[in-house]
């Protein structure tokens, strides 16, 4: 796991912290997209093929997280999964 090529210094800021199972919206029409902090998916809201539409973020929505690297990472992690509250 420590060999992991998605692993770079995500512990840093990931480590222990709140994560929401959340669909995919952008922030603006500038940024209309973001990528799986792990290995790179993209989410967008648009309907493309190899394109996420839902996943796990952060409470602000700025670090997304893929189905798979969540299920790979979150006991490494410790990640805390709360309701989405909207």
């Amino acid at each position: 796991m420590d060999n992991d090529w998605r692993l770079t210094n995500q512990m840093k800021y990931l480590k222990g912290v709140r994560l929401i199972w959340r669909t995919y919206t952008p922030k603006s029409e500038r940024w209309d997209h973001d990528h799986c902090v792990f290995c790179f998916a993209k989410f967008m809201s648009q309907d493309l093929p190899g394109i996420l539409h839902e996943g796990y973020c952060t409470e602000d929505q700025y670090y997304w997280i893929c189905q798979t690297c969540f299920d790979g990472f979150k006991d490494k992690l410790g990640w805390e999964v709360s309701e989405d509250p909207g």
